[in-house]
């Protein structure tokens, strides 16, 4: 069997230099290259530990690393600053395309681009998207104020709130517009470098409202409810086939932004800033965490990781635990993945318009240079 060109590499260098040479050299070749050690493959996080890309990366990786070819370690490289822009700018600069270095991107490193952050340096039409994984988030707030239940909001009202940030342009701008659609008193504390960081600012009580995405809620905010500590308001809902916002089916008894507004308000949201909040709630949490290729990889290459998330899919370990870990969502995969990223890589220029000067004239933000 004719050898390919980047087997052909790769046996010079003696090593295991990508994990798609294992699945295009001949079977002999691959065989000898599996029993050797693989070196490790790099899954880049561009923020700090502990929030839910990490606990998403952190679950994925293991699973992952057992069905590519030579069970290569998948380390997870926290590289947080920019509110996710940093490591996300350098995976784009850096990362080369022989399927050793992904990225795991999230509705921060989207909102960035979408809005046209001068500290963005890539184009998320660009990368090779292998799989993107909705997920949900919710809204707490630390018992100290008072509540009982969701149903317990108008209490919160005249009181002043405080929100550790990474900064107005990731995330968190679904929960700023939340709250402000809310009429919630909020000061935000920017320089976070994560929700993990959040979630630790609301432990030690430096803090007194959060959110984080399903999968560090469940991990590390549930048992903060359950020992009375914390009490959930709200979920960002999904968003169904006739575009109608429904409950979370991770969190049914908690409810949407929208149930909770008319709760406190006796009507439905509307207006401008709903609108936006509709536009990043959905960018934001569709297509929340992604896993990513850098630009010109083989399609070889592609497949090779392709096959491997399929096999992880069908996992005893993902079937069992992937439920609790992540929530009721379903994960995309291959081209059904990238069609989804290509629908939430646009944003209309009236909307963009609207966030851009809502976040120069009420908090200072310049999105230029």
């Amino acid at each position: 069997m004719r050898m390919t060109t980047i087997a052909r590499s790769i046996m010079r260098a003696v090593t295991v230099t990508s994990v798609a040479a294992l699945a295009i050299m001949p079977a002999t070749a691959s065989a000898q290259q599996a029993d050797s050690a693989a070196q490790p493959i790099r899954l880049v996080i561009p923020f700090s530990a502990g929030g839910g890309s990490d606990v998403w990366a952190r679950f994925f990786a293991p699973l992952l690393s057992r069905h590519l070819p030579g069970q290569p370690p998948i380390i997870v490289a926290n590289e947080p600053g920019g509110g996710g822009t940093r490591g996300s700018n350098t995976f784009a600069a850096q990362a080369q395309p022989d399927g050793r270095t992904v990225l795991g991107t999230s509705g921060s490193s989207l909102f960035a681009y979408l809005l046209g952050d001068f500290r963005v340096r890539y184009d998320f039409r660009d990368w090779t998207v292998l799989m993107a994984t909705p997920t949900g988030g919710v809204v707490y707030v630390s018992s100290d104020l008072g509540l009982e239940s969701w149903q317990d909001i108008g209490e919160l009202v005249d009181q002043p709130l405080v929100f550790a940030s990474q900064g107005i342009t990731s995330l968190d701008l679904v929960p700023m517009l939340a709250f402000r659609l809310l009429g919630l008193d909020t000061n935000y504390v920017f320089g976070y470098t994560g929700r993990g960081d959040g979630l630790e600012a609301m432990r030690v009580r430096e803090v007194n409202i959060d959110y984080q995405t399903t999968s560090a809620y469940l991990r590390y905010v549930a048992p903060m409810v359950a020992a009375g500590e914390a009490v959930p308001l709200m979920t960002w809902g999904i968003v169904d086939a006739e575009g109608k916002v429904q409950r979370d089916p991770t969190f049914p008894d908690l409810p949407t932004l929208e149930e909770l507004y008319e709760h406190l308000h006796g009507r439905p949201p509307s207006g401008p800033e709903y609108d936006a909040y509709r536009v990043f709630s959905s960018a934001g949490f569709a297509a929340q965490k992604m896993l990513v290729l850098p630009a010109g990889t083989p399609p070889e290459i592609r497949q090779t990781w392709l096959d491997a998330i399929e096999a992880a899919r069908k996992d005893p370990d993902y079937i069992s635990q992937a439920p609790a870990v992540l929530g009721a969502y379903r994960t995309l995969v291959g081209d059904e993945a990238a069609r989804l990223a290509a629908s939430v890589a646009e944003i209309d220029p009236e909307t963009r318009r609207f966030v851009v000067d809502l976040l120069a004239n009420e908090y200072s933000v310049k999105l230029s240079e």
